[in-house]
């Protein structure tokens, strides 16, 4: 817990202030050297951060300083796990978090809870889902629980990744548009166009060096046009989304972009998610909730076999994009996937990886594998989802890509 991320209390001497949000963080141990008493609002604070940080007495005296001090590096400045398993009590505590705290602290907090005190279990129980504050993380949980999920709590979920889903949509999708949309405009161009192609504006910006003022009229030496699609379709993009455990941010944030793609009439999108087996949810992506209830958090991984399903389905290779979404952790045959991208670019396919699709930065990877990519040309990166428009306009257009700084 840091001191910035505490609730200001009302205003007093800096020195004071200082010395509240210390003793707040330390927990009120003996040793925690303030001697500063808590009141009113800061003692419910004090009592919302010990329920889910705060040592119990037993735990004091009885796991010797390593334990106490493993503690302290694990929970911050001293404080450890002590919130209770009861659902009550903790739909409480819930409550009181997101009095004292803003949303994001609140969610740091909750995913504490859940990830060190195993308290995912009660996220299966619509009185619990219906306090907690919703976000990727959030959503990622319940999708791991999904088969253990009871009917009565499983509409409260869909509401829950619903509000998730459609604030990602919201913040990404008008940009993503706009970004792919400029992409396709500009690879689209031709210097041959028929005349019913012909873009007369950029034409004549492109003949203005030609103007003869005396005859009033620009010589067009270099037309400027659009290329006229097979079948209404420009491009074609598939994104190959590893659903390990490990990569639960990267698949929302994907089923989010794969349906702003599904909904853009010049690109045929096709969304494929695997772990040891393969399943094509490209039918779904109308509905991006329906998108992450139709994927399985957790097993192994199959990268090669992914691949093979998504290269089979590749039509027009020089107008197609293949986007892998995996750390590279691969349980399959290594060659051969890596011969199927050697193999995907040889046929004009743009083919990127990335290691994670999230605000999170790089996760752990498979080194080896990612360097095999690289000597490919296909190097493997984090992207954050503000980034993914241009990684992506960039591939349409098959320019370098805008490879973010490691």
């Amino acid at each position: 817990m840091n001191p910035e991320t505490l609730p200001p209390s009302t205003p007093s001497d800096p020195a004071d202030e200082r010395l509240r949000r210390w003793r707040l963080v330390l927990g009120g141990d003996d040793a925690d050297g303030t001697g500063r008493a808590l009141t009113g609002t800061d003692a419910a604070v004090d009592k919302a951060l010990t329920a889910l940080y705060g040592r119990t007495p037993d735990d004091r005296g009885r796991d010797g300083d390593h334990e106490r001090d493993r503690d302290r590096s694990a929970a911050g400045r001293g404080r450890t796990a002590g919130l209770g398993a009861s659902a009550p009590s903790v739909a409480r505590w819930l409550g009181d978090i997101r009095t004292y705290f803003p949303a994001s602290v609140v969610q740091v907090m909750q995913r504490d809870a859940i990830d060190r005190l195993g308290l995912a279990t009660l996220l299966l129980e619509p009185e619990m889902l219906a306090a907690v504050e919703p976000d990727v993380h959030l959503v990622g949980t319940l999708l791991s629980l999904r088969e253990a999920m009871p009917d009565t709590t499983r509409e409260t979920a869909r509401a829950v990744v619903r509000k998730v889903v459609d604030d990602l949509e919201a913040r990404l999708a008008a940009r993503t548009r706009a970004a792919l949309t400029g992409a396709l405009d500009r690879s689209a161009r031709t210097a041959r166009p028929r005349h019913r192609d012909i873009d007369w504006d950029r034409t004549i910006r492109a003949n203005l060096k030609n103007h003869l003022p005396e005859h009033r009229t620009v010589v067009p030496e270099r037309l400027v046009g659009h290329a006229r699609a097979a079948r209404g379709v420009r491009k074609e993009v598939v994104l190959c989304v590893d659903q390990s455990g490990s990569m639960a941010a990267s698949v929302v944030h994907a089923s989010v972009f794969a349906a702003v793609l599904a909904s853009m009439r010049t690109i045929a999108t096709r969304l494929v998610v695997f772990d040891t087996s393969v399943v094509d949810l490209t039918d779904r992506l109308d509905d991006p909730v329906d998108v992450l209830f139709g994927t399985r958090l957790g097993g192994g991984t199959d990268i090669n076999r992914a691949l093979a399903h998504c290269q089979a389905r590749v039509t027009r290779p020089a107008d197609t994009v293949v986007v892998l979404i995996s750390d590279l952790y691969e349980g399959g045959i290594r060659d051969e996937m890596l011969g199927r991208v050697a193999a995907m670019k040889a046929s004009g396919t743009q083919f990127v990886a990335l290691l994670a699709l999230s605000d999170e930065g790089t996760p752990a990877y498979d080194r080896d594998h990612a360097a095999a990519l690289a000597a490919l040309g296909v190097p493997a990166f984090a992207c954050t989802p503000d980034l993914f428009p241009e990684i992506m306009a960039a591939a349409l257009e098959k320019r370098p890509l805008p490879i973010p700084a490691a």
